[in-house]
C-alpha cells in the first residue's frame, strides 16, 4: 500500500477544520452534529475521525487555531520599534486574520466575526477553553502595553494615562467591532481605523 505523504494529511485535517468552522460559525457549535461535518466537507467517517476523536476535539483545535492566529499576528506587527500607529496596527492584524481564514467567506462575506462569537460563547462552559483565551487575552494585553508604551517614548501618545488602561481600551475596541460585524454584517475594516484616527486627532482638553 503506497504511504500517504504528510501533505495529504495536511491537507485533509484543513480541509476538516475549514468545513467544520464554516458550519460552526453559521450554526453554532451545539447546533452541528458530526454528521453535519461529514456531509459538508464530503468525507466518510473514518476519515474524519481519523483526525478527530469527536465534537469537542474539533471545537478545541478551531478554537486554538482562531487564538493562535490572532496571537501571532499581533506579535508580528508589534516588533517594530514604535509599532504602527493605533489605527494602522488594528488594520494589520485584523486584516491577516480575515485573510487566514478566507475560507469561511461566503458570497464574499467573512462568517469569521460569527465564529470568534460562538468561541467566545464556547469558553463560558469549557474551563480549558477558558483557559487558553485567558491566556491569549493576557499575552495581548501584554503586547499592548509595551506597544503603548513605545508610542508614549516616542511621543505619539499621551504619557499621563496608564499603559494598560489603553491597552485594555484597543482590544475591548476590537472585540466590540467584531461583535458588531457579526451581529450587523461585514463592514471594512478602514471604518474602525478612520475612527480610531478621528478619536486620536482630540485635542487632550476637548
Amino acid at each position: 500500500m503506497a504511504r500517504v505523504s504528510q501533505e495529504h494529511l495536511d491537507a485533509r485535517r484543513r480541509q476538516i477544520l475549514d468545513g467544520a468552522a464554516r458550519l460552526f460559525a453559521r450554526n453554532g457549535f451545539h447546533a452541528t452534529s458530526m454528521q453535519d461535518v461529514l456531509k459538508e466537507v464530503d468525507l466518510s467517517a473514518g476519515a474524519v475521525y481519523r483526525y478527530f476523536s469527536g465534537k469537542d476535539e474539533l471545537i478545541a483545535a478551531i478554537v486554538k487555531e482562531v487564538l493562535g492566529e490572532i496571537r501571532a499576528a499581533f506579535a508580528d506587527v508589534t516588533r517594530q520599534s514604535p509599532p504602527p500607529p493605533p489605527d494602522l496596527l488594528v488594520g494589520l492584524v485584523l486584516g491577516r486574520t480575515l485573510r487566514v481564514w478566507s475560507s469561511l467567506n461566503v458570497a464574499g462575506e467573512p462568517l469569521f466575526p460569527q465564529l470568534i462569537m460562538q468561541v467566545w460563547a464556547e469558553t463560558v462552559r469549557n474551563e480549558e477553553l477558558a483557559a487558553v483565551l485567558t491566556e491569549v487575552y493576557t499575552e495581548l494585553r501584554e503586547s499592548w502595553v509595551l506597544a503603548v508604551e513605545a508610542y508614549q517614548d516616542a511621543g505619539m501618545m499621551r504619557s499621563d494615562i496608564p499603559a494598560d488602561h489603553v491597552a485594555r481600551t484597543m482590544i475591548a475596541t476590537v472585540q466590540g467591532f467584531v461583535a458588531q460585524q457579526a451581529l450587523f454584517g461585514g463592514v471594512p475594516v478602514e471604518v474602525l481605523q478612520d475612527g480610531l484616527r478621528a478619536l486620536m486627532s482630540m485635542p487632550a482638553d476637548a
